[in-house]
């Protein structure tokens, strides 16, 4: 069978929902709620070190460069 993503924009489908699960027609997969984990600490430690420091080298001397532009 396939998934699918579908958002409820009421209670009285959330409760047909929940009936049709009863009847075994559906499963509701319920979404984990974000656990308020800052992305830093997410992704800490993702990059390989080397390409976290071009990258940040790279971002560094792009703000240098935007901040020297003349307008």
């Amino acid at each position: 069978m396939d998934t699918l993503l579908i958002q409820v924009n009421s209670d009285v489908a959330y409760r047909l929902l929940q009936d049709l699960e009863n009847l075994n027609v559906i499963k509701v997969l319920r979404k984990e709620k974000a656990t308020g984990r800052k992305l830093s600490k997410k992704y800490a430690g993702m990059l390989p070190k080397a390409v976290a420091e071009e990258l940040q080298n790279y971002v560094e001397k792009s703000r240098e460069e935007w901040s020297r532009r003349d307008f």
